[in-house]
């Protein structure tokens, strides 16, 4: 059915084609219940903001991976690169708001050609956590990115690093024949200069995805597991593991879908709901910044094009007050978010 409902809409843009299949049609019985109806029952409907505290920011999708899980479609053809000029405007936010944590995001981030100005210039507003989301394998990828691990410690970075599994069988299954290896290497690098290690204050933490159509086990459990493999087999130390639900939009709907798998990947979301998730879901303390400088409740809402719901869509016209005084955009791949111990980009939320 979904199958033929992307040839129905074939003139939709990839984009309105998923939103689509996420707001209608989803199940020949209709038996799904919406986001929205879910969290009416709890009493959290309409979703609305808490204080910002993180400004989360897409300095451009392209990378050097191409991820099958991916939520931002990002690979090395990919041309979206943020500019100076909208880097400034955000310099500009930073310095009239209370954000006390930069997040920095892709694609790759270190290949946005003025990412080390961007770290620099950010680093000087003395925000609490300044957070750089990296794949690893970029800082093997060209000589001009192999003292990154220098740069990021110079500058407190905190290093957010996505890891698929301890293994190399799963890892290179997700991420392409050879991303194990280097992501070790480039572990090793980081932790050399003293990344994960107790008393450098050099927070190194790791993020780990599902491989296939299902939802990630305890958290702890997995940090446990982590750490014992990568240190015995590698002698590698990290600080935290996030376990993040896969959501099911961009390249994991297309998965999904082509496995025939969605239906029941929607019904264990719905299934493992907790509304005790809901209050503490990313987007009630977050904004997110694109590349070209509109504004969303997450990074997810950004890559279905769901821009906030406030008179304030820009970041050359963020007013703070405006912003928070708004209904959070949601639509069904917010259960993603919100099922078992909850899903945010700093891990669970319960």
């Amino acid at each position: 059915m979904l199958k033929s409902l992307q040839a129905k809409h074939s003139a939709l843009s990839k984009t309105e084609k998923q939103l689509e299949i996420l707001s209608t049609g989803m199940f020949q019985d209709g038996s799904l219940p919406t986001f929205a109806d879910k969290i009416k029952k709890v009493g959290t409907f309409p979703l609305q903001p808490r204080k910002l505290e993180i400004l989360q920011i897409n300095v451009g999708y392209m990378c050097n991976q191409v991820c099958a899980h991916c939520h931002v479609d990002a690979g090395p053809d990919r041309k979206e690169i943020m500019t100076v000029e909208t880097m400034q405007q955000i310099l500009e936010v930073l310095k009239t708001t209370e954000v006390n944590t930069i997040d920095l995001t892709g694609g790759a981030p270190e290949m946005n050609p003025n990412f080390r100005w961007f770290v620099e210039e950010a680093s000087k507003l003395g925000v609490q956590d300044f957070i750089v989301r990296s794949n690893l394998t970029i800082i093997l990828a060209n000589k001009k990115y192999h003292d990154l691990p220098e740069f990021f410690a110079k500058h407190n970075i905190h290093v957010i690093s996505s890891l698929p599994f301890y293994k190399r069988e799963k890892t290179d299954k997700q991420r392409g024949d050879g991303v194990f290896d280097k992501s070790i290497q480039a572990l090793q690098m980081l932790n050399k200069v003293g990344y994960g290690k107790e008393g450098t204050g050099l927070k190194l933490d790791l993020v780990y995805n599902p491989s296939g159509a299902f939802l990630p086990t305890d958290q702890k459990a997995l940090e446990h597991d982590f750490k014992k493999a990568l240190k015995e087999d590698f002698d590698i130390d990290f600080n935290s593991l996030f376990a993040i639900t896969n959501l099911p939009i961009s390249r994991f709907l297309d998965y999904l879908i082509a496995s025939d798998n969605y239906e029941d990947y929607m019904y264990a979301l719905v299934e493992a709901f907790n509304p005790v998730a809901v209050a503490n879901v990313m987007c009630t303390n977050t904004i997110s910044v694109s590349w070209d400088g509109w504004l969303y409740d997450c990074d997810f809402n950004q890559m279905l094009e769901l821009k906030v719901a406030s008179k304030v869509k820009h970041i050359s016209d963020f007013n703070q007050e405006v912003l928070q005084d708004r209904n959070i955009v949601i639509s069904q791949h917010c259960y993603g978010c919100t099922a078992g111990a909850g899903s945010s980009c700093q891990g669970t939320v319960v």
